[in-house]
């Protein structure tokens, strides 16, 4: 990890992020939990989650650009997420991460960014499990 890098640069920019989108929805979708919440064609969400994550890492602007201000918990709260299906969300990301050779620190410290907002984004009680 290249501390005098973004996020996104040390991830290898947009063809990296790009590769890591992928996988991780490859995950997600195989998920018996986690899958069931995300439409049979999943391209216009992987392209959303790469135009986040390019910006929430630190590369250019692409969600706001198109979208406007993130809002993500706002744009989230349709979708039932408990707390167990934000870790869930977050063990598919570690795999994803580990998968496409993101070495530590750096898998750790995506992890770490990303858990915050996962967990903001609970919007059910966890009986709905």
């Amino acid at each position: 990890m290249n501390p005098n890098e973004s996020i996104y640069e040390n991830l290898g920019g947009a063809e990296g992020l790009r590769r890591l989108v992928e996988v991780f929805y490859g995950k997600v979708q195989a998920h018996p939990r986690l899958g069931p919440l995300f439409p049979v064609d999943i391209s216009p969400v992987m392209d959303k989650q790469y135009r986040f994550l390019t910006q929430f890492f630190g590369g250019p602007p692409l969600y706001s650009e198109v979208y406007g201000h993130p809002m993500m918990r706002a744009r989230h709260m349709h979708v039932p997420i408990t707390e167990n299906r934000a870790e869930e969300w977050l063990a598919c990301m570690g795999e994803a991460l580990e998968e496409t050779g993101v070495e530590e620190p750096l898998r750790t410290f995506v992890l770490q960014r990303l858990a915050g907002p996962a967990r903001h984004f609970v919007n059910m009680p966890p009986a709905a499990d």
